[in-house]
Protein backbone atom coordinates (compact mmCIF):
# COMPACT_ATOMS: atom_id res chain seq x y z
CA UNK A 1 0.00 0.00 0.00
CA UNK A 2 1.58 3.52 -1.14
CA UNK A 3 2.26 5.84 1.68
CA UNK A 4 -0.14 8.37 2.00
CA UNK A 5 1.81 11.95 0.35
CA UNK A 6 2.06 13.98 3.21
CA UNK A 7 2.13 18.29 3.57
CA UNK A 8 5.24 19.18 2.98
CA UNK A 9 5.48 22.61 3.03
CA UNK A 10 2.03 24.64 2.60
CA UNK A 11 3.44 26.68 -0.75
CA UNK A 12 2.08 26.64 -4.45
CA UNK A 13 3.97 23.98 -5.48
CA UNK A 14 4.62 21.09 -3.07
CA UNK A 15 0.80 21.33 -2.39
CA UNK A 16 0.91 20.98 -6.54
CA UNK A 17 3.61 17.99 -6.04
CA UNK A 18 1.35 16.53 -3.38
CA UNK A 19 -1.83 16.25 -5.77
CA UNK A 20 0.57 14.64 -8.53
CA UNK A 21 1.78 11.92 -6.03
CA UNK A 22 -1.71 11.10 -5.40
CA UNK A 23 -2.74 11.14 -8.72
CA UNK A 24 0.00 8.49 -9.64
CA UNK A 25 -1.15 6.33 -6.55
CA UNK A 26 -4.56 6.52 -7.58
CA UNK A 27 -3.87 5.65 -11.54
CA UNK A 28 -2.15 2.19 -10.16
CA UNK A 29 -4.32 1.10 -7.72
CA UNK A 30 -7.74 2.63 -7.73
CA UNK A 31 -9.93 0.39 -9.99
CA UNK A 32 -12.41 3.13 -10.98
CA UNK A 33 -9.16 5.50 -11.46
CA UNK A 34 -7.64 3.02 -13.71
CA UNK A 35 -10.59 2.25 -16.27
CA UNK A 36 -10.72 6.37 -16.88
CA UNK A 37 -10.25 7.54 -20.13
CA UNK A 38 -10.37 11.57 -21.67
CA UNK A 39 -13.75 10.89 -22.85
CA UNK A 40 -15.55 8.73 -20.24
CA UNK A 41 -14.11 11.98 -18.02
CA UNK A 42 -15.28 14.40 -20.39
CA UNK A 43 -18.54 14.77 -19.01
CA UNK A 44 -17.61 14.51 -15.48
CA UNK A 45 -15.49 17.46 -16.19
CA UNK A 46 -18.88 19.78 -17.77
CA UNK A 47 -20.74 18.95 -14.65
CA UNK A 48 -17.76 20.14 -12.34
CA UNK A 49 -17.51 23.05 -14.40
CA UNK A 50 -21.35 23.73 -13.94
CA UNK A 51 -20.92 23.24 -10.37
CA UNK A 52 -18.12 26.34 -10.38
CA UNK A 53 -20.51 28.45 -12.23
CA UNK A 54 -23.19 27.50 -9.75
CA UNK A 55 -20.80 28.19 -6.65
CA UNK A 56 -19.54 31.19 -8.39
CA UNK A 57 -23.22 33.00 -8.92
CA UNK A 58 -24.46 31.72 -5.24
CA UNK A 59 -21.04 34.00 -4.29
CA UNK A 60 -20.10 31.08 -2.07
CA UNK A 61 -16.74 30.96 -1.52
CA UNK A 62 -16.45 27.95 0.53
CA UNK A 63 -17.82 25.74 -2.80
CA UNK A 64 -15.87 27.82 -5.12
CA UNK A 65 -12.75 26.59 -3.12
CA UNK A 66 -14.06 22.80 -3.50
CA UNK A 67 -15.29 23.00 -7.01
CA UNK A 68 -12.07 24.48 -7.77
CA UNK A 69 -9.99 21.09 -5.75
CA UNK A 70 -12.43 19.70 -8.61
CA UNK A 71 -11.49 20.67 -11.77
CA UNK A 72 -8.13 20.87 -11.11
CA UNK A 73 -8.07 16.95 -10.32
CA UNK A 74 -9.65 16.72 -13.90
CA UNK A 75 -6.63 18.81 -15.30
CA UNK A 76 -4.73 16.53 -13.82
CA UNK A 77 -5.82 13.13 -14.98
CA UNK A 78 -6.30 14.36 -18.20
CA UNK A 79 -2.52 15.03 -18.29
CA UNK A 80 -1.85 11.62 -16.29
CA UNK A 81 -3.62 9.88 -18.77
CA UNK A 82 -1.90 11.53 -22.00
CA UNK A 83 1.61 10.72 -20.18
CA UNK A 84 0.95 7.45 -19.86
CA UNK A 85 1.01 7.06 -24.00
CA UNK A 86 4.29 9.34 -24.18
CA UNK A 87 1.73 12.19 -25.91
CA UNK A 88 2.71 15.20 -22.92
CA UNK A 89 2.82 15.68 -19.50
CA UNK A 90 1.41 17.95 -16.94
CA UNK A 91 5.19 20.21 -17.54
CA UNK A 92 4.69 19.97 -21.22
CA UNK A 93 0.86 21.82 -19.94
CA UNK A 94 2.09 23.89 -17.45
CA UNK A 95 4.92 25.80 -19.83
CA UNK A 96 2.62 25.42 -22.50
CA UNK A 97 0.08 27.73 -21.12
CA UNK A 98 3.14 30.18 -19.51
CA UNK A 99 5.29 30.33 -23.12
CA UNK A 100 1.38 31.35 -24.52
CA UNK A 101 0.53 34.09 -22.08
CA UNK A 102 4.13 35.40 -22.49
CA UNK A 103 3.72 35.72 -26.14
CA UNK A 104 0.03 37.14 -26.09
CA UNK A 105 0.92 39.96 -23.54
CA UNK A 106 3.35 41.62 -25.72
CA UNK A 107 2.87 44.66 -23.98
CA UNK A 108 4.30 43.35 -20.52
CA UNK A 109 6.73 41.21 -21.69
CA UNK A 110 7.77 42.80 -24.83
CA UNK A 111 7.95 46.32 -26.48
CA UNK A 112 4.37 46.53 -27.25
CA UNK A 113 2.58 49.85 -26.18
CA UNK A 114 -0.96 49.47 -24.75
CA UNK A 115 -3.70 52.44 -23.78
CA UNK A 116 -6.41 50.25 -22.97
CA UNK A 117 -8.16 47.06 -22.32
CA UNK A 118 -9.73 47.21 -26.15
CA UNK A 119 -6.03 47.16 -27.23
CA UNK A 120 -4.76 44.15 -25.32
CA UNK A 121 -7.98 42.45 -27.05
CA UNK A 122 -6.97 43.60 -30.52
CA UNK A 123 -3.44 42.19 -29.95
CA UNK A 124 -4.58 38.94 -28.52
CA UNK A 125 -6.46 38.14 -31.83
CA UNK A 126 -4.36 39.43 -34.04
CA UNK A 127 -1.49 37.30 -32.20
CA UNK A 128 -3.86 34.68 -32.46
CA UNK A 129 -4.08 35.14 -36.27
CA UNK A 130 -0.27 34.93 -36.47
CA UNK A 131 -0.09 32.10 -34.81
CA UNK A 132 -2.32 29.51 -37.26
CA UNK A 133 -5.82 30.55 -36.63
CA UNK A 134 -7.27 30.81 -40.12
CA UNK A 135 -10.40 32.58 -38.27
CA UNK A 136 -10.96 35.47 -35.28
CA UNK A 137 -14.32 33.32 -35.18
CA UNK A 138 -12.03 29.88 -34.90
CA UNK A 139 -11.80 29.94 -31.12
CA UNK A 140 -14.87 29.55 -30.66
CA UNK A 141 -16.26 26.04 -29.50
CA UNK A 142 -19.07 24.50 -31.24
CA UNK A 143 -20.68 22.81 -28.74
CA UNK A 144 -21.02 26.25 -26.88
CA UNK A 145 -24.36 26.84 -25.51
CA UNK A 146 -26.34 29.75 -27.98
CA UNK A 147 -26.13 32.17 -25.44
CA UNK A 148 -22.83 32.03 -24.80
CA UNK A 149 -21.41 31.41 -28.50
CA UNK A 150 -23.32 34.60 -29.21
CA UNK A 151 -21.53 36.13 -26.77
CA UNK A 152 -18.01 35.26 -27.47
CA UNK A 153 -18.70 35.83 -31.35
CA UNK A 154 -19.54 39.77 -30.67
CA UNK A 155 -16.20 39.99 -28.41
CA UNK A 156 -14.46 38.30 -31.18
CA UNK A 157 -15.75 40.24 -33.75
CA UNK A 158 -14.95 43.21 -31.60
CA UNK A 159 -11.11 42.52 -30.88
CA UNK A 160 -10.40 43.15 -34.74
CA UNK A 161 -12.84 46.30 -35.07
CA UNK A 162 -16.24 44.61 -36.45
CA UNK A 163 -18.54 46.04 -34.11
CA UNK A 164 -21.15 49.23 -33.39
CA UNK A 165 -19.30 52.60 -32.65
CA UNK A 166 -22.19 53.75 -30.39
CA UNK A 167 -24.51 51.68 -27.97
CA UNK A 168 -27.38 54.08 -29.34
CA UNK A 169 -26.84 51.95 -32.41
CA UNK A 170 -27.57 49.19 -30.81
CA UNK A 171 -30.48 49.93 -29.10
CA UNK A 172 -31.74 51.03 -32.48
CA UNK A 173 -30.84 48.09 -34.02
CA UNK A 174 -32.35 46.25 -31.28
CA UNK A 175 -35.63 48.05 -31.97
CA UNK A 176 -35.86 47.45 -35.63
CA UNK A 177 -35.51 43.75 -35.44
CA UNK A 178 -38.21 43.66 -32.41
CA UNK A 179 -40.78 45.70 -34.90
CA UNK A 180 -39.74 43.28 -38.19
CA UNK A 181 -40.75 40.35 -35.17
CA UNK A 182 -43.90 41.99 -34.04
CA UNK A 183 -45.09 43.01 -37.46
CA UNK A 184 -44.46 39.14 -39.09
CA UNK A 185 -45.56 37.27 -36.45
CA UNK A 186 -48.50 39.29 -34.36
CA UNK A 187 -49.48 36.66 -31.58
CA UNK A 188 -52.97 38.83 -31.10
CA UNK A 189 -54.35 37.45 -34.86
CA UNK A 190 -54.60 33.53 -35.46
CA UNK A 191 -53.42 33.48 -38.68
CA UNK A 192 -50.80 30.51 -38.75
CA UNK A 193 -47.29 32.23 -38.86
CA UNK A 194 -43.77 30.19 -40.61
CA UNK A 195 -42.20 28.78 -37.77
CA UNK A 196 -38.84 28.37 -39.57
CA UNK A 197 -38.99 32.03 -40.66
CA UNK A 198 -40.27 32.69 -36.94
CA UNK A 199 -37.43 31.36 -35.14
CA UNK A 200 -34.80 32.99 -37.53
CA UNK A 201 -36.39 36.70 -36.92
CA UNK A 202 -36.40 35.46 -32.39
CA UNK A 203 -33.01 34.35 -33.11
CA UNK A 204 -31.85 37.82 -34.43
CA UNK A 205 -34.00 40.02 -31.91
CA UNK A 206 -31.63 37.42 -29.30
CA UNK A 207 -28.60 38.54 -31.16
CA UNK A 208 -29.15 42.05 -30.84
CA UNK A 209 -29.98 42.20 -27.14
CA UNK A 210 -27.15 40.27 -26.37
CA UNK A 211 -25.13 43.04 -28.04
CA UNK A 212 -26.48 45.65 -26.47
CA UNK A 213 -25.75 43.91 -23.26
CA UNK A 214 -22.14 43.86 -24.48
CA UNK A 215 -22.54 47.67 -24.54
CA UNK A 216 -23.50 47.60 -21.27
CA UNK A 217 -21.07 45.32 -19.54
CA UNK A 218 -23.81 42.59 -18.79
CA UNK A 219 -23.24 39.10 -19.11
CA UNK A 220 -26.61 37.62 -20.41
CA UNK A 221 -25.82 34.39 -19.13
CA UNK A 222 -24.84 35.40 -15.34
CA UNK A 223 -28.29 37.74 -15.88
CA UNK A 224 -30.35 35.09 -17.46
CA UNK A 225 -29.49 32.51 -15.07
CA UNK A 226 -30.04 34.93 -11.74
CA UNK A 227 -33.76 35.51 -13.35
CA UNK A 228 -34.20 31.83 -13.67
CA UNK A 229 -33.32 31.57 -9.99
CA UNK A 230 -35.50 34.24 -9.00
CA UNK A 231 -38.12 32.95 -10.89
CA UNK A 232 -37.48 29.21 -9.42
CA UNK A 233 -37.83 30.70 -6.10
CA UNK A 234 -40.91 32.56 -6.66
CA UNK A 235 -42.31 29.84 -7.95
CA UNK A 236 -41.04 27.25 -5.23
CA UNK A 237 -42.95 30.00 -2.88
CA UNK A 238 -46.11 29.92 -4.62
CA UNK A 239 -46.22 26.23 -4.52
CA UNK A 240 -45.63 26.33 -0.78
CA UNK A 241 -48.49 28.36 0.07
CA UNK A 242 -50.38 26.32 -2.10
CA UNK A 243 -49.93 23.19 -0.27
CA UNK A 244 -50.37 25.33 3.16
CA UNK A 245 -53.98 26.30 1.60
CA UNK A 246 -54.68 22.82 1.28
CA UNK A 247 -54.40 23.22 -2.69
CA UNK A 248 -53.03 22.46 -5.65
CA UNK A 249 -51.73 24.57 -8.63
CA UNK A 250 -53.79 23.31 -10.96
CA UNK A 251 -57.20 23.74 -9.09
CA UNK A 252 -56.18 26.99 -8.98
CA UNK A 253 -57.15 30.26 -10.85
CA UNK A 254 -54.53 32.59 -12.28
CA UNK A 255 -55.66 35.18 -9.92
CA UNK A 256 -55.70 33.34 -6.95
CA UNK A 257 -52.06 32.36 -7.81
CA UNK A 258 -50.80 35.72 -8.52
CA UNK A 259 -51.57 36.75 -5.06
CA UNK A 260 -48.81 34.53 -3.95
CA UNK A 261 -46.55 35.52 -6.56
CA UNK A 262 -46.62 39.06 -5.14
CA UNK A 263 -46.30 38.15 -2.03
CA UNK A 264 -42.75 35.81 -3.10
CA UNK A 265 -41.64 39.22 -5.08
CA UNK A 266 -41.67 40.98 -1.98
CA UNK A 267 -39.25 38.91 0.02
Amino acid sequence: MPLVPPVTAYTPASSFERLLAIMDDLRVNCPWDKKQTMETLRHLTIEETYELSDAVLGNDTQEIKKELGDIMLHLVFYAKIASETNEFTITDVLNGICDKLINRHPHIYSDTEVNDEADVKRNWEQIKLKEGNKSVLGGVPASLPALVKAARIQEKARGVGFDWEEKSQVWAKVEEEMQEFKNEFNTETDTPIDQDKAEGEFGDLLFSLINYARFININPENALEKTNRKFIKRFQYLETKARENGKQLHDMTLAEMDVFWDEAKKL
